[in-house]
């Protein structure tokens, strides 16, 4: 019997773990090897060198556009939790009819099943010279001429990507709200705790998992995007994956782009480690 049990998990387990071996491990190995290799354009040769890591931690310019990717993902992620805490909330606690709430909460969510490239040109369309922001300032007499000033900047990747990624804050922290039970909320009004109080005591500190996970998906999705930048950023706007992708396209230096890539997988890696353990003080502090 012991035996079988085996084999039954075996069988079950055995094809997930060999689809993340061929899909994950074996291509970061991959990555991991010709992270030491070195350029002779136009190819690549093997070797054994650190010069690809120490390039990227003496040249400015990897440095500046590493820390520009993490304070756009850190504002995208801090612009979508403003937005989504308060009408998760308005969804769980002041829509009282089911249909609605999951009519609202399916037009957060039915984007998703748009493409990602049509929902970021959506945005090129509205902040562009032409478009309808630009339209409506004109119409109202404000601006006599199209101003671009609301395109291929790092504003507007901040908008295009807080409207393309809030789907992935709005459902953890709705998922969280909805299990708060309601009687926590009686009994602080029954001890004569007002709304605020409430509010800052009980549903804040219980919703905080929803808020990490929220902010670390929006956050990590956010830091290897490429596509928003090459859209509606401009020479300011360019990001971590940008330049990976330069490095293994018009660069021909797989290499270079190889170490970028190892050195974004464990800045991703340690957020979403930090991340975990946020939400698990956070479950211990307010269980």
């Amino acid at each position: 019997m012991r035996r079988a049990l085996r084999l039954k998990r075996a069988l079950v387990l055995s094809p997930p773990l060999l689809w993340t071996f061929l899909f994950m491990f074996v291509p970061y190995a991959i990555l991991l090897v010709y992270s030491f290799w070195s350029q002779n354009y136009p190819t690549f040769v093997p070797d054994f060198q650190l010069g690809n890591y120490v390039l990227i931690f003496t040249d400015p310019q990897y440095f500046r556009v590493i820390l520009r990717t993490l304070k756009i993902a850190f504002f995208v992620s801090l612009g979508a939790a403003l937005i989504a805490y308060p009408y998760a909330y308005f969804l769980v606690f002041r829509v009282r009819t089911p249909s609605l709430r999951l009519a609202l909460y399916m037009a957060v969510v039915a984007p998703l099943w748009v493409s990602y490239l049509l929902r970021a040109y959506t945005w090129k369309t509205i902040l562009g010279t032409t478009g309808i922001l630009n339209s409506f300032l004109m119409s109202t007499g404000i601006t006599s001429e199209p101003s671009s000033v609301f395109l291929y900047n790092q504003t507007a990747m901040i908008v295009t990507l807080i409207y393309v990624f809030i789907p992935f804050m709005v459902m953890p922290i709705y998922a969280v709200l909805e299990k708060i039970p309601r009687s926590l909320k009686e009994a602080s009004s029954d001890l004569g705790i007002g709304r605020v109080q409430t509010f800052l005591n009980v549903t804040l500190p219980l919703s905080i998992p929803g808020i990490v996970a929220g902010f670390t998906m929006t956050f990590c999705l956010t830091f290897g995007d490429f596509i928003a930048p090459f859209l509606v950023g401009g020479p300011d706007g360019q990001m971590i994956a940008n330049v990976i992708a330069s490095q293994f396209g018009a660069s021909l230096n797989w290499p270079l782009g190889a170490a970028l890539a190892l050195i974004m997988l464990m800045i991703v890696l340690s957020i979403i480690t930090v991340s975990e353990r946020f939400e698990r003080l956070g479950q211990g502090k307010f269980a």
